[in-house]
């Protein structure tokens, strides 16, 4: 990543251009319904010119959008570019963040969770639960949560972030997650949503511009521009004192302030899952235990 954008700030139009490269180089003619006239094709994916036609815009102003020239892109354009890249709904999002000018600094105001919110966590006995801010920072968790990711009250206020513990330095994020790939590329997702809404946010792009040089996955990941938007879903779990669980996830999102999200993790009931989550909150009970729980990844 070029040093100039960590420190400058990101150019929306710039980013506008590299996602919509990067979603039409995974598309073939056939995955849109267009006739594949055979040959070996000089790059990946469609032409500028095929998905133009499908999109119903011309080439040239396609063409403009993806060299960074389009301004003022209108909604029907924006959803017509979605529909013919067959986009998700966090992809369409992130498009529309990208294609919008940017937003005032709200970034600048300090995110905090409510004392009722920490309650509702603390009572959560046997449910592993946290929440997040912008760039994925850590503003509040259980016990629960310390005993199944790290504990989070150990590390430094600046460490206390979701891509710093994945892909920092003195990770072991791969060795708790037996699908590092998925999870990883998905944690990446969710920092490209956040740079999309706030590219001038000092923050977002020092962390950018830290992970970039410590972490050859973050690199790659980045470059491809997956985008994630964090909902539900089920996530693999090594622990190293309970062995292997299929933790399902649920997201919440206050009404105060949108940009935090309360995560908790639930094992189907009367499943392996169950069973060793129930054996770690009973580690998590037993003062005799806490010491051992309470590791840092």
């Amino acid at each position: 990543m070029p040093a100039a954008r960590t420190i400058e700030g990101m150019d929306k139009r710039t980013e506008l251009g590299e996602f919509l490269r990067s979603r039409r180089a995974a598309l073939s003619p056939e995955d849109i319904g267009l006739a594949s006239f055979g040959g070996r094709r000089r790059v990946a994916g469609l032409r500028r010119e095929e998905l133009a036609q499908v999109a119903g815009v011309s080439a040239d102003y396609y063409t403009r959008l993806e060299q960074g020239r389009g301004r003022n892109v209108s909604e029907s354009v924006l959803d017509a570019l979605a529909e013919a890249l067959r986009l998700s709904e966090a992809e369409r999002a992130h498009l529309r963040d990208l294609a919008r000018p940017a937003r005032a600094r709200r970034h600048s105001r300090p995110q905090r969770v409510r004392p009722q919110v920490q309650l509702m966590l603390d009572s959560l006995q046997g449910v592993p639960a946290f929440v997040l801010g912008r760039r994925m920072d850590i503003l509040a968790w259980n016990a629960m949560a310390c005993a199944l990711i790290t504990d989070f009250s150990q590390l430094p206020p600046a460490r206390r972030n979701m891509l710093r513990i994945a892909f920092g330095p003195d990770s072991t994020a791969r060795d708790l997650y037996p699908d590092w790939s998925a999870v990883g590329r998905d944690t990446v997702g969710y920092l490209r949503q956040d740079a999309a809404r706030y590219p001038d946010d000092p923050e977002v792009l020092e962390l950018i511009g830290e992970l970039s040089l410590h972490s050859a996955d973050f690199r790659r990941w980045w470059a491809a521009h997956p985008v994630h938007s964090k909902t539900h879903g089920q996530k693999l779990f090594d622990h190293p004192l309970v062995g292997e669980m299929a933790l399902s996830y649920e997201c919440f999102s206050p009404n105060d302030d949108p940009d935090q999200v309360l995560i908790t993790y639930t094992a189907e009931p009367a499943s392996a899952s169950a069973v060793a989550l129930a054996h770690l909150a009973t580690l998590v009970a037993s003062p005799a235990s806490a010491a051992a729980v309470n590791w840092v990844g």
